[in-house]
Order: C-alpha cells, then structure tokens, then sequence
C-alpha cells in the first residue's frame, strides 16, 4: 500500500512542477548563449532563488559558477564608479537584499509581458551585446604615458558589462520618480535591442572607439 500511494502521488505530479524554475517562474535550461567566449562565464545552473550567500566568493575564479541573475543582482547592490577619477559614485546602495530582489523579479515579469520571451534569454542577450571585445591599457612609456588597445578577456567582458548595466539602472533612477523595477526593464531591453539608449550599449561603443583610436 505504501508503494501503491507514493506511485500515486508521483504520477499527479505535473512536469512543470518537476523542474527547477527561477522564481518559479522561468525555466532556465531553455536559455542559450550564442557568444561561445561568454558561454564558460555566464552561470545558468538552474536556481529557485538566485543566492548562493557567498558560497562562491572566496575567489574570483569561482565567480563563473554564480547564478548570472545573482550576479547582475549583486552587481545592483554597489554599482560602482564613473570614470578613474571617481567623480560619480554611488558608494553602497545601502537597503534590504529582498528589496532588489523583488525589484528584479517584477522587472523580469515587465520584460516577459514586453518581449514575450524568457526575461532571464533577454539579460543574456544584453550583457552579449554590451559586452566589449577590446579596451584601453595605459602604461608609462619613458616619461609620457602611453595607450595601446589590448583584448579584453571573457571575464572581464562580463564584469564591466554588468558594471554598466548596474550603473545606466543606478543613473536613471538617481533623484527621478522612476521605479526601480521599470529602470531595470527599460535598460535590459535597450541593451536587447542593441538600442543606443542603453547606457552599457553606450559604454562598449566607447571603449572600442578608444581602442580603434590608439591601435
């Protein structure tokens, strides 16, 4: 009898219900990576909750591991700063961890009423499409300093593409009524859409005019 109920209840089991959804929600096996150099570096282990409380964080080698939603969500907790100077910062976004969390999960139900897609395949493609390809290296040449264009390397793609992501969100909500989950949809599909108006599209196309400029 026992046997009998549990084949029981393992049949009314639905095979949606089977798989590990983000949020409960998305299915992340379905989501591909086109850009075969992004493809070791962008973590898409399925996850219910994207957090793994620092299990992976002891070394940066490790980092390809995290979830990249837990990623792109650490990354909004301290955007960074602008420019080497350090002239706009945003310092730490002090607040509760579950605030961002819930922001991210209702920009992600924004992106897939929108896009009609699975919002986590829209956060690929717009970190693959702001991802730069080379960059400026700065070193000191006798006495002047001297700039030459250099490769940029798969894991630093994905830093610096997170990084602008996290800072187009941070400055269009800055000091506006705009909400958070909106500032989030807005930028991922902007930079989905390989659209100008994102601001980590912008940033890629700058550094590899910079890099064009000192080969």
């Amino acid at each position: 009898m026992p046997e009998q109920l549990a084949a029981e209840q393992k049949a009314e089991v639905k095979p949606e219900q089977q798989k590990m959804l983000l949020f409960g929600k998305w299915d992340l096996s379905e989501v591909k990576v086109e850009d075969q150099g992004l493809a070791e570096y962008i973590g898409l282990k399925p996850v219910m909750v994207p957090r793994s409380s620092g299990r992976f964080g002891r070394s940066f080698i490790t980092k390809k591991r995290v979830n990249i939603v837990e990623r792109f969500i650490t990354k909004l907790m301290v955007p960074g700063h602008r420019g080497k100077k350090h002239r706009m910062t945003s310092g730490r976004c002090t607040g509760n961890t579950a605030t961002i969390y819930l922001a991210v999960e209702r920009a992600f139900d924004i992106i897939s009423e929108r896009a009609k897609q699975n919002p986590v395949q829209v956060l690929v493609k717009a970190i693959e499409n702001a991802a730069t390809l080379e960059e400026i290296a700065s070193y000191r040449l006798g006495g002047m300093v001297a700039r030459r264009a250099v490769v940029t390397s798969p894991q630093r793609r994905l830093d610096i593409t997170l990084k602008g992501l996290s800072q187009g969100i941070y400055a269009s909500t800055f000091g506006r009524k705009k909400g958070l989950e909106e500032a989030i949809a807005s930028e991922l599909l902007a930079a989905y859409g390989n659209d100008k108006a994102s601001h980590a599209i912008q940033e890629r196309q700058r550094l590899e005019r910079e890099a064009e400029g000192a080969r």
